[in-house]
């Protein structure tokens, strides 16, 4: 298909015309459903707390103002912090949901567990499952750790483990996963934010 440069132009021009008319026509861009006075109220200092946070999604490190409620003490907004260097307010769609991550009514709170080879889930308690999690790294590491290398340098190590951390922990967590995993003698330590 052959395409004359003025028709581009013309094509062009429709498009972003019809993009910059979306958020006029549809409310693409408003901050919530909600009409903006009984947001507004909820966002009043009598009502809520504003602290400042970080994004945990991808490392990169945005800034977050996160309000909280003084009545219930649960997450009511959060959003870009303008003061902050790295984003200056601008958040991605990620950061824009964050608060999805705790105030979520369809976050799963139960732990579910699917036998090897099972088709279903059986819901089991939190003891259960740490107990079951701290059995199978033990069998694991016991089953492949090599204390000395093939040239008989001491090594204590295992191959049979492998941790890919999360950009969801701050720096103290971060540091306390990382001792436990090289004490546990584990080579391949990885990040999702340099994958």
């Amino acid at each position: 298909m052959e395409i004359s440069r003025r028709h581009f132009v013309k094509l062009a021009s429709a498009a972003v015309a019809s993009v910059a008319a979306i958020p006029v026509f549809s409310g693409l861009g408003r901050a919530s459903v909600e009409p903006s006075m009984a947001r507004a109220t909820k966002l009043d200092p009598k009502w809520s707390k504003q602290t400042t946070s970080i994004c945990a999604f991808c490392s990169v490190g945005c800034g977050l103002l996160v309000n909280t409620s003084l009545k219930t003490g649960r997450a009511i907004n959060i959003e870009g912090d303008p003061d902050h260097p790295i984003n200056e307010g601008a958040l991605c769609a990620k950061g824009a949901g964050a608060i999805q991550m705790t105030e979520n009514p369809n976050r799963t709170l139960k732990c579910l567990h699917r036998m090897p080879y099972g088709d279903t889930f059986v819901e089991k308690d939190w003891d259960w499952c740490k107990k079951r999690i701290a059995r199978l790294i033990k069998e694991s590491r016991d089953r492949t750790f090599e204390e000395k290398n093939a040239q008989g340098q001491v090594v204590n190590r295992t191959r049979g483990i492998a941790s890919l951390g999360s950009a969801a922990i701050d720096n103290e967590e971060c540091y306390a996963m990382h001792s436990f995993m090289r004490s546990l003698g584990l080579v391949y330590i990885e990040h999702q934010a340099r994958i």
